[in-house]
């Protein structure tokens, strides 16, 4: 519950503000005053007849009428004042500072609740407990510091821990990033991140609001919501990128060791993530380094030219630029060299642009203007300029910040001297400029942004999936675990998923006369045990009747054997295609190189179901082997269309069958033309 109390508070009291600004009372009052918070400012504090230049009240019972309260006071005597504040003197806004709440124990637990009841029964909003505060154009209610400068063009950042979000906003200031709100929701017991990104959605003005948001999240209550809002805003013409921490694991999270199991809570978010269009982003640094990529007018293409007066910068720069899927290309050699006689001999126009140590603020310029007049194939600029000591840079970032305002192709400034030029980037800095301090991290953080796609469509594509097929199945089921490969072909026919032809029998002759049918070679696979490879279940290339015998009398020997199934031997590239359901979030999809590799090398992206053929796409191209998919050294690559039509499939069939906990269909076998699937099993959970 989000309102003008809160955003707006024509009146605030800090209950328990002080004269010592080193304590969070203290500082409230200090970061108000020094903000020029236009409305009635109020102290409450039993001991002090002044609190910084404000005449304080003795007890809360003494106040008139108050928007907002600012409670820094013990945990213990929260709740009665919150009573008193909401029933007697109109407060409909509570940011609630203090600590020891249901962070700590249960009996904090339940003073938090408490709070809850009393400001759900009055319509008041809470922030908090246990945070830092909100930090607005109109008011100032954190205790802590940096205050970063605001504009109603800059970031609105959202985080779940007060100390991270000090700590970002530290990161962010050096940069030069601007904000216009900071939310630090604590312990969010009314009001969470995805509660303040669905008032951001309801209530957005593309022509006022800010367009950038940064997350901080510990905890997604609520992943449906989330989903929707932020990819609502990002639609709406918004960047969003999150840090999700705590998604790391200490174990395995099922008892089962099959390659479904791989998905995990980070495999969820990833898959979150990438549908809502959120930019994954796993440090402070490469959370603001991202916000501050998004102040810059978005990259057309993927070719960067890099002018720089230092070589080793601007060859890490290349490197990592073209790790991460960028291209930093020769430029044209005449227009090259028209440039290179405007420099000192020497110089370097390939591409990095090296105007030498001794460039000047004028040779900067020109390099630019060619950069973005001349150089046909360029897309961004990055511009690298520190100095030793021997000169001031004022008049060279001066040139820098009239060139970022006339050029039209996004220029990224990479000032790296921040102590032997502070004053000089400081001032670069006040003209309303960011400036990346470190190009690899730039460059890592810009891969991320490319990498990640638009919002997913919220239309579900069905592609002739026999959805009525699949609930009769599914209905049909009667115990929980792992169905019959009958039934596992039927699922996967009614989704359309290629199949190798097969058949499961415990009858030989069956086997040997579909064998014939369909010609040898053949695979024979045991039924029964889960991991037919560990207990030597599985036989290839037989190509004979009489070896198929005598493979099926070994397998039917196996303990847990129930039947043996006979498959067409066809070839490919083995892929894998998997899905784990995970509470709140539905079914987290993966894909990635098949066969035992996908196990050991964990090299799976993951998608949440459904999933549209864009997502499809996003998921096989972040591939460490995409290359492998793609094609390389002499090898054809495989159909990726097919591939994606399969996941695409069956995410589809997933989202009409939540009674499925794990599948995955291991190997696919891919090949220019076709994708195929030889193996699956599949996990269903009744009741």
């Amino acid at each position: 519950m989000i309102n003008r109390q809160l955003l707006q508070p024509e009146s605030i009291v800090v209950i328990g503000g002080s004269n010592n600004i080193h304590k969070p009372g203290g500082a409230v009052v200090r970061n108000l005053l020094n903000g020029g918070y236009k409305g009635v400012l109020r102290v409450v504090n039993p001991k002090e007849d002044e609190v910084q230049g404000i005449k304080v009240f003795h007890d809360a019972k003494e106040l008139p009428p108050t928007d907002l309260a600012v409670v820094v006071i013990p945990a213990k005597l929260c709740p009665a004042t919150v009573k008193l504040l909401a029933s007697e003197k109109g407060v409909r806004a509570f940011i609630i500072i203090s600590a020891g709440f249901g962070e700590e124990t249960p009996a904090g637990a339940a003073l938090e609740k408490e709070i809850l009841d009393i400001c759900e029964q009055y319509g008041a909003a809470l922030i908090g407990p246990n945070c830092i505060g909100l930090l607005n154009s109109w008011h100032h209610s954190v205790f802590t510091k940096p205050i970063p400068h605001l504009n109603p063009q800059g970031v609105d950042f959202i985080s779940g821990s007060g100390a991270t979000a000090v700590f970002i906003l530290e990161s962010a200031v050096i940069k030069g990033l601007q904000f216009n709100s900071v939310w630090s929701i604590g312990n969010g017991k009314q009001i969470g991140i995805e509660d303040v990104l669905q008032y951001m959605d309801e209530n957005f003005d593309s022509d006022k609001d800010s367009k950038v948001k940064l997350l901080y999240i510990e905890n997604i209550s609520n992943p449906d919501k989330l989903l929707f809002h932020a990819a609502s805003l990002i639609r709406k013409g918004c960047r969003i990128a999150a840090i999700k921490a705590g998604s790391s694991e200490s174990g395995s999270r099922a008892a089962s060791s099959h390659t479904g199991a791989i998905a995990s809570s980070d495999s969820a978010v990833e898959a979150l993530f990438r549908k809502a269009g959120i930019v994954r982003c796993f440090s402070r640094e490469e959370l603001t380094t991202v916000g501050c990529i998004f102040t810059l007018p978005p990259i057309k293409g993927k070719n960067v030219a890099i002018v720089t007066h230092a070589g080793g910068p601007g060859v890490m720069l290349t490197d990592a630029l073209s790790k991460g899927g960028l291209s930093v290309p020769p430029v044209d050699p005449a227009v090259g060299e028209e440039l290179k006689e405007k420099l000192f001999p020497g110089a370097s126009v390939a591409n990095p642009i090296d105007i030498l140590a001794t460039g000047t603020p004028e040779q900067l310029g020109t390099a630019i203007d060619f950069c973005e007049n001349r150089f046909d194939n360029i897309d961004a600029i990055m511009v690298i300029f520190g100095t030793p000591g021997l000169v001031q840079l004022y008049e060279t970032y001066d040139v820098l910040h009239k060139k970022i305002l006339e050029c039209k192709k996004p220029v990224f400034p990479i000032l790296p001297s921040l102590h032997t030029a502070g004053p000089e980037v400081e001032e670069f800095l006040k003209k309303g400029h960011v400036n990346f301090s470190d190009e690899v991290t730039l460059a890592t953080a810009l891969t991320q942004v490319m990498r990640t796609p638009p919002p997913a469509p919220p239309e579900i594509e069905l592609f002739g999936v026999d959805v009525p097929r699949i609930r009769d199945i599914i209905s049909g089921i009667q115990e929980s675990g792992y169905i019959s490969p009958t039934l596992v072909h039927e699922l996967l026919d009614c989704a359309r998923i290629p199949m190798v032809p097969e058949m499961v029998s415990e009858n030989v002759d069956d086997l040997v006369a579909f064998a014939e049918r369909i010609g040898y070679p053949v695979v024979a696979k045991v039924v029964g045990p889960v991991h037919k490879s560990d207990v030597g279940g599985v036989s290839l290339d037989i190509k004979s009747a009489k070896h198929l015998r005598l493979e099926f009398e070994r397998m039917m020997q196996i303990e847990g054997a129930t039947s043996v199934m006979v498959q067409k031997m066809i070839k490919g590239t083995e892929l894998f295609v998997g899905a784990k359901y995970e509470p709140r979030f539905g079914h987290v999809v993966l894909c990635g190189l098949g066969g035992i590799f996908v196990e050991v090398l964990k090299d799976v992206s993951s998608g949440l179901a459904p999933l549209s053929y864009a997502e499809a796409y996003s998921m096989i191209k972040s591939l460490r082997a995409y290359k492998i998919i793609k094609g390389t050294r002499g090898q054809a690559g495989i159909n990726e269309a097919r591939f994606a039509e399969v996941i695409v499939r069956l995410s589809t069939l997933l989202r009409f069958a939540t009674e499925i906990k794990e599948m995955d269909i291991n190997p696919l076998l891919a090949d220019e033309t076709s994708v195929t699937a030889v193996d699956a099993r599949i996990f269903v959970q009744k009741g």
